[in-house]
């Protein structure tokens, strides 16, 4: 039994981790589409046409349900998909959602009219296209009203993290960050809208300063992922677990295992 979960590359490590703590007795089927990453710089037609592609063939081997990992995806593909029909016992989720979720203080399923919450400046750090989306902002205006948010494009953070050049990694962060606090030099809390970032979110801790919230997706859709196959025990599905990537297997297993600190290995799709 495996739940899937997709990422244009190995952002989506983040959340696979934090599921598989949270959910030890679930199994894992993981898509990175490492040879088309990263998908931030692409228009959306292109990654609905990649992000598509990728969850059949994960429903083709037995996945009921497939979280997109990838907040790009996830802005710019996953409505699409689901206005386009998603075949009968079969399931795609975003990651979004959950983060809204925690930054409004609603509980999960809560589909109550918006309305006033505490945080009412954010910082929102995500790659070119998912910020051009404005999917973030659309899915928190159903949840919550009167919040300020500040969005900031950070280009070339997924290049470098994806290369393993996290000292490059750290520099683009800071500079990204100074750019978002130029235009809003006190926000309250910071979106890291990109499962890439978790990985650096330590440096956008430090350079945001410590009276910032930071909001990081791995836990927090790991809980809504555990809260939802308690009400949908079937959609465990009947994959096998497993590492895939359409990228070259031996790179992507050493870069993984760099990340993850551990041994993975992954077979070419």
């Amino acid at each position: 039994m495996a739940v899937g979960i997709f990422d244009s590359g190995l952002g989506g490590l983040t959340v696979l981790e934090a599921a598989r703590a949270r959910l030890p007795e679930v199994d894992f089927l993981y898509f990175g589409d490492n040879s088309h990453a990263p998908y931030g710089v692409r228009d959306a037609d292109d990654i609905y046409q990649l992000t598509s592609k990728a969850v059949h063939e994960m429903w083709d081997r037995g996945c009921n349900l497939v979280i997109l990992a990838c907040n790009t995806a996830s802005a710019a593909a996953l409505r699409r998909m689901q206005e386009a029909g998603v075949p009968q016992g079969k399931r795609v989720l975003g990651v979004f959602v959950p983060l809204i979720e925690a930054l409004t203080e609603r509980q999960w399923g809560d589909n109550s009219p918006p309305r006033e919450v505490a945080v009412q400046h954010v910082a929102l750090f995500a790659t070119p296209a998912t910020v051009a989306s404005r999917a973030f902002q659309r899915e928190l205006a159903f949840r919550a009203i009167g919040v300020d948010v500040e969005a900031q494009a950070c280009g070339g953070v997924v290049d470098a993290i994806e290369d393993g050049d996290m000292i490059l990694a750290e520099a683009l962060v800071r500079s990204h960050v100074d750019a978002l606090m130029r235009k809003m030099p006190r926000p309250q809390a910071a979106i890291l809208g990109c499962t890439h970032y978790p990985l650096m979110e330590h440096i956008f801790q430090d350079a945001l300063g410590a009276d910032v919230q930071v909001f990081s997706q791995g836990r927090l859709v790991a809980d809504s992922l555990a809260d939802y196959l308690v009400r949908r025990p079937e959609m465990l599905g009947e994959g096998k677990a497993g590492y895939l990537t359409t990228g070259d297997p031996r790179r992507v297993s050493s870069r993984a295992t760099q990340f993850l600190r551990r041994e993975i290995t992954f077979e070419a799709v």
